[in-house]
């Protein structure tokens, strides 16, 4: 215990080569007090070139106290000043020496750390925390996650420090966080305006390291790779126990995280120093899956281009993954509903499980009572499926009722992300009579007849594009139409892109005109639409021609209406030998060919006919008397007010006008 007569001292100094403490070690230790005689109290300065916690992680290099020293009675002295280290902001130190304990605290302005010794507990030192900014704890936490970058927060609580001689360093106790914000490096792991009541127990003894923390989450945002967890305003439980053996990552034997109805997930995991997943073996169980899109999924979903899916159902699962990806995975749902945003797709009532391996095979079975692709419904399916050697695979085909025909999946093979490869999907597809009058129907427009069938010996699903192979043939308006280079992006995402070929043979005329109330046309349609791409259904370019080849025992006629609307949408007119004054006398004219082009780039449409002089060209060159030719005088058209005048031509907002 110090003991200074101030009638005699003036200044008494000492240099101490190294202070060893229970909690740290200071170096080359320097003190200075000055006393003057008769004096109420004296002025402390102490300065060390080091103090180093190294079982906290803490290390201080120039520390410098400065503080008047006063006498409490005769056992106890109090000094109270600020504290500098090279390279931090002042801080204030007070310390409380009695002969039985010591008593200390380091604030600056609300933020206060209180720490607690007593001699007859020599090995224990107590820390109160008060608006502590989690800042503070950086090399503390540095000491269980050397990549974890603290940045924001405050703590309080208590916290007991053990340092037996013989025994590990052990600190354990109840922390209260409110809006805690961290992140690695590479931004791969963070959180932000994280709160909630953490119990912790750190151990360190030589190379090992043991955390466990039981925690109750109430607020804040989570972000593990593609994994963003939003915490609900209900407190989820965490219980987390790791080990860690010479900073060579963490093991974590045990961890739970308990969200109500909504999510339970139990297990063990493995992780690099970095934080880099290495194996994990996860159970999860939910009866409340409306929320699991928004609060654990929308990373993912978004990646998946389904922002916003809506699911209703319970499931229960487990997976196992290691370095090189999924191993297992093992899913039953019960009474499923998936919705896409925007009506983009639905399945009803899926049901039955799901099953993969990397290695022994397993079977399963999944199905679903109806669904549907936009506004078109389909039937009940079932997918009877077998996984092993990294795959999963339909066994057999599954037929689905769809537009009053059959759409049949085959060869179907699934494989998950493995080794840096992304997600790979690959399988046929055969059409059997499905109705084009119901599909048009279910999509608004005008029934007709027709079917659609064909076969699509493979097509692959990689990188969010699906690729076909084969092609479509529709019979249609005693026609056909072939679609080849059929290609999908996003095909379930956001702002679907699809590219194809169209090319016609035969189509019926008069069918055609008829069913979009264009006015009538005889004849035999010919043509082809080329390099179509459409966004989000919308088309964006393309390369079509169209036109007429007479067939025997065919009429080519077009009537009076007919040629209207294809002067009002053509940009063009139409002259006779004629006066145009008797043009309106006759309801319909023969003619010889029909012909029209359209090449669509950036919303703009470069018209053609059949045949051009300078900037006109011919759609309609007539036949007979009178004899009747539309000529296009525009070859640069806005594509979005043809799109409005095609629209008009399908309201009978078109009037006469003769030219």
């Amino acid at each position: 215990m110090l003991s200074i007569p101030p009638a005699q001292a003036r200044t008494l100094s000492a240099r101490i080569a190294r202070v060893t403490t229970a909690v740290a070690t200071l170096e080359d230790v320097r003190v200075e007090l000055d006393w003057p005689a008769s004096a109420p109290r004296g002025e402390l300065r102490m300065r060390a070139a080091r103090v180093d916690a190294d079982g906290l992680g803490y290390r201080f290099r120039s520390v410098a106290w400065r503080c008047p020293l006063e006498r409490d009675g005769p056992d106890r002295w109090r000094c109270d000043g600020e504290v500098r280290a090279a390279g931090g902001a002042p801080l204030r130190l007070a310390i409380d020496l009695a002969s039985g304990s010591t008593d200390a605290s380091l604030s600056r302005g609300s933020s206060r750390v209180a720490l607690q010794r007593s001699a007859a507990t020599p090995d224990l030192t107590t820390l109160d925390l008060t608006r502590v900014p989690l800042l503070w704890t950086q090399a503390l936490a540095s000491r269980a996650w050397a990549d974890g970058r603290l940045q924001a927060g405050t703590l309080d609580g208590a916290l007991r420090v053990h340092t037996p001689k013989d025994g590990p360093l052990r600190v354990h106790g109840t922390l209260r966080l409110d809006g805690g914000a961290l992140e690695t490096p590479d931004a791969r792991i963070a959180a932000q305006g994280l709160g909630g009541r953490f119990d912790i127990d750190y151990r360190r003894q030589g190379a090992t390291t043991l955390v466990a923390v039981d925690a109750t989450l109430e607020d804040g945002d989570l972000l593990y790779g593609n994994t963003y967890v939003g915490l609900p305003a209900t407190p989820v439980a965490l219980a987390i126990s790791a080990v860690s053996e010479d900073g060579a990552g963490w093991d974590v034997p045990r961890f739970s995280w308990i969200d109500g109805r909504v999510l339970t997930a139990t297990g063990s995991a493995g992780f690099t120093p970095a934080g880099d997943l290495q194996y994990a073996e996860v159970d999860l169980h939910s009866d409340d899956m409306q929320p699991l899109g928004e609060r654990y999924l929308s990373g993912w979903l978004g990646l998946a281009g389904l922002t916003g899916l809506e699911m209703r159902g319970a499931f229960d699962a487990r997976l196992r993954v290691a370095e090189a990806g999924l191993q297992a995975f093992d899913a039953r749902v019960r009474g499923v509903d998936l919705r896409a945003a925007d009506n983009r797709f639905r399945f009803d009532g899926l049901d039955g499980d799901v099953r993969y391996s990397a290695d022994a095979p397993v079977d399963s079975r999944l199905r679903w009572r109806s669904g549907a692709l936009g506004d078109v419904a389909f039937g009940p399916g079932v997918l009877p499926l077998r996984s092993g050697d990294g795959a999963l695979t339909l066994v057999g085909d599954a037929s689905i009722p769809l537009l009053k025909g059959a759409l049949s999946i085959h060869g179907l093979e699934i494989r998950p992300p493995a080794g840096g490869k992304a997600l790979e999907l690959r399988g046929g597809l055969a059409l059997d009579g499905l109705e084009l009058g119901a599909l048009a129907k279910a999509l608004g427009g005008p029934e007709f007849g027709g079917t659609l069938s064909g076969r699509i010996p493979s097509a692959r699903y990689v990188d969010n594009r699906l690729v076909f192979d084969g092609g479509l043939t529709m019979q249609v308006f005693d026609g056909t139409v072939h679609v080849s280079a059929l290609e999908m992006e996003r095909p379930f995402g956001v702002a679907p892109t699809l590219s194809a070929n169209l090319d016609l043979d035969g189509l019926d005329l008069l069918l055609l005109t008829e069913v979009f109330d264009f006015g009538s046309i005889t004849g035999r349609l010919h043509g082809r639409i080329h390099d179509l791409r459409l966004v989000d259904w919308t088309a964006t370019a393309f390369d079509a021609e169209l036109h007429t080849e007479p067939r025997k025992g065919v009429r080519q006629r077009i009537s009076q209406r007919a040629v209207q609307n294809i002067s009002s949408v053509g940009d063009a007119s139409f002259v006779s030998s004629l006066q145009g004054r008797l043009i309106g006398l006759f309801d319909d004219f023969g003619y010889r060919r029909i012909g029209i082009s359209c090449q669509l780039v950036n919303e703009v449409c470069l018209m053609g006919g059949l045949a051009s002089a300078g900037n006109a060209f011919t759609i309609v060159e007539g036949s007979g008397i009178p004899r009747l030719t539309v000529v296009g005088y525009n070859r640069l058209v806005d594509w979005p007010t043809l799109v409005e005048r095609v629209a008009a031509v399908g309201k009978g907002d078109v009037k006469p006008v003769f030219d």
